[in-house]
């Protein structure tokens, strides 16, 4: 698994099996991102209004995830599913932030 987080360079942490998982919205991965879901602040409009499906948080997540030989992307869903919704949003919420504010 992937080391943790660096607040510094625009990062958060996702726990999964005790591990942090390094999360950070970089341009490359936030293009990524855009391409599979569209645009970004219709993302966070949707993110705002309680309307982001399970798949696009997945989706959002492991784009901006530093390590992604750490795990599949479906192995990144099974773990959100089984954090649950409740210690996921403060991640999600952090990605947001930093795509709307910036560095």
């Amino acid at each position: 698994m992937s080391g943790g987080a660096n607040p510094e360079r625009g990062e958060t942490a996702l726990m999964v099996g005790g591990e942090p998982l390094a999360l950070r919205p970089s341009f490359a991965a936030l293009v990524e991102a855009e391409q599979e879901l569209g645009p970004l602040f219709d993302l966070v409009e949707r993110a705002a209004d309680g309307k982001l499906s399970l798949g696009d948080l997945v989706a959002l997540l492991w784009h901006c995830l530093v390590d992604r030989e750490a795990l599949s992307r479906e192995a990144l869903g099974e773990a959100v599913l089984a954090l649950g919704l409740a210690r996921v949003t403060p991640v999600l919420r952090a990605v947001l932030q930093q795509i709307l504010a910036g560095k």
